[in-house]
């Protein structure tokens, strides 16, 4: 990113990335308090069967949970991220820290090896976008699930979502529906592209949602969602904008949790186990394969209005996201919401799609709302054919960063489900 955009000499730009490294270099030398959203994953996930004596030495004491305002420190992470300053991506793929993971996987009779480091590369991509509104939204392709936001949304663009309010049990009903078809064209299309055709823009084009809409009703639940047939053709989420308006958008995740819960040696840091998402089945365009991307789940976006920077923004949350993506988007461009009331309003979650991993759909699935969702709304929900179900958490962590290129003024928004919080400087 710095060799393509950086607009300071080379020299600067290291000092830049030196810098940026203090912060978290001073977890070396000092310790931060834990949050509440950190304290409660570690209590759900401290009894993992054979989990890693070095994954508890790092983030536990124990098998006992910490305590919200416990104090943590982790010198060996500040180790490793100072290594990878100094010598930048071959530390991990050629250098040191591949050398301890690979005597780490050895050790626990793991399969990696040299040549799955030596030849990994990461790809470039152009984001895709669909119009919603006047706005442009933008996501990245596919192997993750970023163009499920755009096919919702082309969906639900015919739809006078603002005349129904939000939340109300027939925009709702709508959005659920949208889900269903998206997340079945997820199921069946979305994989790895250097080793499948993906037809991205026939997925995300006006013409097939056209083809997807007939199989929305607006009085009933869809209890057999198909895929269509288009034409050929543990996460954090972040977002920082500058004072030229150049945005960032970020999101970074190990999967289930912290991941495999395996932390090599001392390096400070569990190894990811998005491996989990690969199908078994052989004919499944999401297989299993040597070199291949597992299908993922983090999708950072932005939103263009007339060719200018509007929003960066995410919601983390896994199977989450992409409907999380349309629910906050709809809630600013259909009911005018600002950035933190967009974030800050009811949510619902379906479950019960067909997965990338090949696991059918459980008929029409099942819908959990959150609490501020009224009992009218869920009886009306319920006539219309869909499963209610409770659920305490999981409705995603939102942060963005609202960009008012005209007033030159930026405004954030941050979740509170989730620990985190919107900051200027």
């Amino acid at each position: 990113m710095r060799r393509r955009l950086g607009p300071a000499p080379a020299t600067v730009r290291l000092q830049g990335l030196d810098r940026a490294s203090r912060p978290r270099d001073s977890i070396r030398r000092g310790r931060f308090p834990r949050q509440r959203d950190h304290r409660e994953r570690l209590a759900v996930r401290r009894g993992f069967p054979g989990q890693d004596p070095h994954h508890r030495g790092h983030f536990s004491t124990g098998w006992q949970a910490p305590e919200v305002g416990d104090l943590f420190r982790n010198p060996n992470l500040a180790t490793s991220l100072r290594t990878i300053t100094r010598d930048g991506r071959d530390a991990f793929y050629r250098g040191s820290l591949s050398d301890a993971i690979l005597a780490y996987s050895k050790e626990v009779d793991g399969l990696f090896s040299r040549r799955d480091f030596e030849d990994h590369t990461s790809t470039w991509v152009q984001p895709v976008s669909t119009s919603y509104r006047g706005f442009e939204v933008w996501e990245l392709p596919p192997n993750g699930q970023g163009i499920a936001a755009l096919q919702m949304l082309n969906l639900l663009e015919p739809y006078d979502l603002k005349s129904m309010g939000a939340n109300s049990a027939e925009s709702l009903h709508l959005m659920i529906e949208a889900k269903k078809l998206a997340y079945e064209d997820r199921a069946k299309y979305y994989t790895d592209p250097e080793f499948a055709k993906v037809p991205v823009a026939a997925l995300i084009s006006k013409e097939y949602a056209a083809t997807r809409a007939p199989l929305i009703h607006r009085d009933r639940a869809n209890d057999r969602p198909i895929p269509g047939e288009p034409a050929a053709a543990d996460t954090i989420y972040l977002t920082v904008v500058d004072k030229d308006f150049n945005a960032v958008s970020l999101i970074q995740s190990n999967f289930v949790g912290f991941g495999s819960k395996h932390v090599p040696g001392t390096l400070g840091f569990p190894i990811q186990n998005r491996g989990c998402l690969f199908a078994l089945d052989p004919n499944h365009a999401n297989r299993l394969a040597p070199h291949k991307r597992p299908f993922h789940t983090i999708i950072p976006g932005f939103v263009t209005k007339q060719g200018q920077p509007w929003l960066s923004f995410g919601v983390m949350g896994g199977d989450m996201q992409a409907q999380g993506h349309a629910q906050v988007l709809s809630n600013m461009i259909d009911h005018g919401m600002d950035v933190q009331d967009a974030g800050d309003a009811a949510r619902f979650r379906h479950f019960g799609s067909s997965e990338p991993t090949g696991t059918p759909a459980n008929a029409g699935g099942s819908v959990a709302l959150e609490s501020e969702i009224g009992p009218e709304v869920r009886r009306a929900l319920e006539a219309k054919g869909h499963r209610i179900v409770d659920s305490p958490g999981g409705f995603g962590g939102y942060q963005a960063i609202r960009i008012d290129v005209a007033r030159g003024v930026l405004i954030g928004g941050s979740d509170p489900r989730k620990d985190g919080c919107a900051s200027g400087y």
